[in-house]
């Protein structure tokens, strides 16, 4: 058996294991159910137990099954705090790193995508990786660029080379497939968490991550938006081949430093700048940046925010729907009917449902905290409060909400807008957000 076979049987079997883990536990709950012992232990059991198996076996895979701990590890903010404290270590490592790939096999890589001649590009190629992803591991290298310096040494410039691992497709649908199976412990961890649209929108964008000259055509769209910015740093594109990708180098302190161990006034800043990026980015660029976890930013010495992955965007050439920011306000201003009226007309709620226009006010308004005056600091009590409000079966808001609809055209923009209050709550991070949405979200109108 080769390598690869071994290793993808290997994570095949690591993730078929965990619903039988699961199912043993439950088991095991039932019977102490019988002997008396109350519910709601045996339940934080469960759930503490099943995340550690689950985080465990995540933090030791790549392909889809990485990519999806990623994913998911920006909403640990919304767990239950005895839950999510002995995991968040694990969670920010799936963020930052990867087992890596074996020096021979990233040469290989190299000749096939940048010719047998690939060394004569570089200057220096450090054949241990810098950072590692779910699809592909980066190594820092020195570019060499036209002609000589005065000591007559060639030019160069560090870059960073990105390099997909073999096979990095068949791993993420692979991984998927069976992850997809695993809903039943996602809402052991937290009632109300479904997993599944999370899944099938992550399979409809592994195609377009793949594809690394299509990320550089969007960097470069990005970098193009924000030549010369004063907040916001978008390093070039160097080279791009299907399965390699050289931009600049970006030196940084990696948001899930400035999570763990960052000052006050580091946090805020760091998350002023990812609400400006998020929101400013349709307009500006045409696309929205769709992949927010913290292993995608740096905070530059400069106090710029570095982005470094380009790999999951949203073409959006019109910029942000203008309903999304002329409903928010409408709900801050308390016009319930106009409200419901604006969200039947893009699709939320039926033509025909009838509906509570107070309720649905109450339902909205709670999510708009952050926005209804200038300054707010997000918290994981704060989000854990708003995800128990949701998912209770018996919160009135939730049989509520099981009127409504998420049309498909807002999808990926509620994801993302979810993925990036998930990192601010894990930064704790305080910032003028009512501010920045006046300026960049159409629809949105001082609030009085």
């Amino acid at each position: 058996m080769t390598d690869i076979p071994r290793r993808a049987v290997s994570r095949t079997a690591k993730l078929a294991a965990l619903p039988l883990g699961f199912a043993g536990r439950t088991v095991l709950g039932m019977g102490k159910r019988v002997t008396g012992i109350a519910s709601d232990v045996i339940s934080a059991e469960i759930q503490q137990r099943t995340a550690e198996q689950l985080f465990s076996v995540l933090g030791q895979l790549k392909g889809g099954a990485m990519k999806f701990g990623q994913a998911l590890s920006v909403f640990e903010a919304a767990l239950p705090e005895e839950i999510a404290a002995p995991y968040r270590q694990a969670l920010t490592k799936l963020q930052e790193a990867a087992p890596p790939l074996p020096v021979a096999s990233v040469h290989k890589v190299l000749a096939e995508q940048l010719g047998p001649d690939w060394r004569d590009r570089f200057v220096e190629f450090n054949d241990v990786p810098a950072a590692a992803a779910s699809i592909g591991q980066v190594h820092r290298a020195r570019w060499r660029e036209p002609g000589f310096d005065e000591s007559g040494a060639p030019n160069s410039r560090d870059v960073a080379v990105k390099i997909q691992y073999p096979g990095a497709g068949e791993a993420l649908l692979s991984d998927l497939k069976q992850l997809s199976r695993l809903g039943g412990m996602f809402r052991a961890i937290q009632p109300g968490l479904d997993v599944k649209p999370l899944l099938v929108e992550l399979r409809e964008r592994i195609t377009e991550e793949l594809d690394y000259e299509l990320e550089a055509e969007s960097q470069r769209a990005f970098a193009e938006a924000y030549a010369d910015d004063p907040e916001i740093y978008i390093p070039q594109v160097i080279n791009a081949a299907p399965r390699v990708l050289v931009t600049e180098w970006v030196t940084g302190t990696p948001l899930a430093d400035i999570i763990r161990e960052g000052t006050e006034e580091e946090r805020d800043e760091a998350g002023r700048l990812m609400a400006t990026l998020h929101l400013s980015a349709p307009q500006r660029a045409g696309l929205l940046h769709a992949d927010p976890h913290p292993g995608n930013f740096r905070m530059l010495p400069d106090g710029r925010l570095g982005v470094i992955d380009f790999g999951a965007v949203a073409r959006m050439p019109e910029g942000t729907p203008e309903p999304i920011g002329r409903i928010a306000a409408l709900a801050l201003r308390g016009d319930a009917d106009e409200v419901v009226a604006g969200l039947r007309s893009e699709g939320f709620i039926g033509a025909t449902e009838e509906i509570d226009a107070e309720g649905v006010l109450d339902f909205i308004r709670p999510m708009l905290e952050p926005i209804a005056a200038d300054g707010f600091r997000f918290t994981r009590a704060w989000l854990r409060g708003e995800a128990g409000r949701l998912a209770s079966p018996r919160s009135p808001t939730y049989q509520l909400s099981r009127q409504l609809n998420l049309p498909p055209s807002y999808l990926l923009i509620h994801r993302v807008t979810l993925g990036s209050i998930g990192v601010l709550c894990q930064l704790e991070a305080k910032a003028p957000y009512r501010s920045i949405l006046e300026r960049w979200l159409p629809g949105f109108a001082p609030v009085a």
